[in-house]
Formats: structure tokens, sequence, C-alpha cells
């Protein structure tokens, strides 16, 4: 047969309904000119001109608008979807050059998402099974041509919200990704401002406070008969040894300078002491790193991870010990912490205003990791976080 195209639009001069939507919509009633939806293009594989002509009419009979392209080749129908995507394939199953599996496999290749159905002869049931299992949209026997307008119908319009559903969920995916930049970034300029902050009040208040102490010594030096003034001169002097030590600890609280001169290891075992010293709870470390020393991102991301895994155990854990394994293992680096407390629930894990929790899975992401929460009633929590390792790199002379 030759390839045979024709623009059908309506039967017996009514005016056509039209598809439009994938939604069946009948003309305006009020006799509002409105510009037609253009034809339906189908694409009819079949090597039968009386069974084609059957179903161009099934088609026309149910107000469709149509323009269809009939082959019964492979090369004829490889040529036709290349040439233009149409809006649905019909397909005879049994074809003197191939069959309707392979034309299905040219058809996802070719023009993927586009609607497929059978429209032949009596088919084996596991026949039927597998083309649908493979991809085909319906299958209709040419004895019952009748089911072939709606079926078409509700294949456009599934079609239809499928594309829609798509294009949502890409415009989502698309403000995830913008929202999860934009958060990123937003990290990144924080850890900038804390490290400046830290930098500030521990060179700038901290020089102005250790002159100040010198100048308390020099002055209680002189005071050599004034008892009195020479006690609050001292107590001046030590409350100035007391505002030193805290500038000290708020300086390194906000950018610790063992992390970026000594690298993660060294950052991890030191918060695990000081966190032990302030709250009472037994620390056990274990470090199993090759290197410790990577990029200033990255470090900083496991740092504040395991910050806030600390936190979370002075807060909510009610815990004794706790132990933290740092580890590579093959290409992963695999930070553990491991506490004997009350246990999280899997209601706290997924519960949306657990923001420390969101704020850690949302900062391994970042580097393509993931981090997992376990917990045991009265029996502890074991948080895990897995990251792609990094290149190591040299100290950096970041001041501290």
């Amino acid at each position: 047969m030759k390839l045979a195209k024709r623009v059908f639009g309506g039967i017996r001069g009514a005016a056509p309904a039209s598809l439009l939507s994938g939604r069946l919509v009948s003309p305006p009633q009020n006799g509002a000119a409105k510009s037609a939806p253009p034809a339906l293009r189908i694409v009819l594989v079949e090597d039968s001109e009386p069974d084609a002509e059957l179903i161009e009419q099934t088609l026309l009979d149910f107000g469709l608008s149509i323009s269809m392209a009939t082959v019964d080749t492979r090369k004829g129908f490889e040529a036709e979807l290349t040439h233009q995507t149409p809006g649905l394939i019909l397909s005879d199953y049994y074809l003197p050059d191939f069959d309707g599996s392979a034309a299905l496999e040219i058809a996802k290749q070719l023009a993927p998402g586009v609607p497929f159905i059978f429209v032949t002869g009596v088919l084996g049931e596991e026949v039927v099974i597998e083309m649908l299992k493979q991809g085909a949209t319906d299958y209709i026997l040419k004895t019952r041509l009748a089911r072939l307008g709606p079926a078409v119908n509700r294949a456009l319009g599934e079609t239809h919200h499928r594309r829609e559903n798509q294009k949502a969920q890409e415009k989502l995916r698309r403000s995830y990704d913008q929202l999860r930049a934009l958060t990123g970034h937003l990290r990144f300029v924080r850890e900038e401002e804390r490290t400046r902050i830290a930098r500030e009040v521990h060179d700038e208040l901290g020089q102005a406070l250790t002159g100040l102490k010198l100048d308390l010594a020099w002055l209680h030096g002189k005071l050599t008969g004034e008892r009195a003034l020479r006690r609050k001169v001292k107590a001046m002097s030590a409350h100035v040894d007391l505002t030193i030590h805290t500038v000290r600890r708020i300086a390194t609280e906000l950018r610790p300078g063992v992390l970026d001169n000594l690298g993660l290891a060294a950052a991890i075992e030191w918060q695990t002491a000081d966190f032990q010293e302030r709250t009472g709870i037994r620390c056990k470390v274990k470090i199993d790193v090759r290197d410790s020393i990577w990029d200033r991102e990255f470090s900083t991301m496991c740092f504040r991870v395991f910050q806030e895994t600390l936190t979370n155990i002075a807060r909510h854990a009610k815990a004794t010990r706790v132990e933290v394994i740092l580890a590579q293992i093959d290409q992963e680096l695999v930070m553990t912490v491991r506490d004997n407390g009350r246990g999280i629930s899997e209601k706290e894990v997924v519960h949306a205003r657990s923001i420390g929790i969101i704020g850690m899975r949302e900062r391994v992401a970042q580097v393509g990791g993931q981090v997992f929460f376990f917990g045991v009633p009265s029996r502890g929590t074991t948080v895990t976080m897995r990251v792609p390792m990094p290149e190591a790199h040299g100290p950096t002379q970041n001041p501290s």
C-alpha cells in the first residue's frame, strides 16, 4: 500500500466536536466565531486498505478532527515518526514487513510518550499482556471498533494529564534545586560571616582586653601602700582574665581554628572533649581516616552535622555515654554517633518541625551524601552520615 495522508474534519456537513486537552469538547452554541483546534495527527500502521478506511470512518463518526497517515512498512513508519511526532499511533499487530511488537519498540524510541493503541484481530492473552507491559496504551479488536473512539479519547486525556504532571514536577524540581542552591549559598555566607566575626572578636577584642590587663598589672605595681585599691585592681584583673577566656570561647564556637588548621578529625576530637566537659556525658572517639584535612566547605559541613548531633543529644537524649566513629569505608567518609539515651522515634525523624534534622540532611545532600537516624526506645539513637570522599588538601592558614 502506498503512503496515504488524509485530513478529516466532521461528517454530514455538521460542525464536528473536537478533542481539546484530552477531552471531547462540543462546538460553542452561541454562534461565536472561534478558531478550530488543530486536527489530531494519527499514524496508522495497517496493510489492509478497507480496514484503514473503516478505522478512519469510525474516528470521524466519533466526532474527531483528524489528520491520518497510513503506512505498512517499517521504513515508512520510521520516516513518518521522524518527519513529525504524531499525537496518536494506531497499529495492527500482524504485518508483512514487521509485527506490532517491533512497531511498539520503534515508537518508544522515535516518539516516546505518544499513545500507542493496537487495533488488530484476535491476539492471545499472553501477547496482549506482554504488549501492555512493554508500553502499549490499549488493545482494540477490529470486530469491536465501537470501543476505538472512547479508547482514543481516554488515551489522549491520560497523556495530557501525564504531560501536565511532568511539567509540574519539572517546575517543582527546578524550584527545589533553586531553593537548595539558595540555602547552600546562605549557609556559605553565614559561615564566612561567622569566620569574620570570630577573627574580629579574637583579634580586636582579645587584644584590647590583653592591653587592659597589662595596664591593670602596671597600676597594681604602682599602688604600694593602698591595700584596698590593690585588692580592687587585682579583682578587676581577674575579671579581665575571665572575659578573655569568654571571648576565646565565643570565637572558637563561632569558627574553631582547629578545623581549618588541623582538619576535621582533630576538630571532632576537640569538640567531643569540650562536650564531655560541659555536659558530663562520657564520650569515646575512634578515628580511622588516612587524611583529615579536606576542602573547607566539606569539612565545615561534616563538623556542623556533628555539632548538631551533639546538641540534640544534650537537649533530648538523656544519655550518659556517646560513641563517635569517623572512618573511611571504600570511597565514602562515614561518621557514626551513637548514644545510650531514650532513642529517637520515627515520628520525630520525619516531623516537619525537626529543623535540626532537616538542616543536617540538607547539608549532607549538598555533597551528594546521606544521613540516617535510627532509634530504639530506651536503648539509644544512632546517627550515621555517609558522604563521598573528597580530595585531601594541605593545611590552610586561616587565622584562629
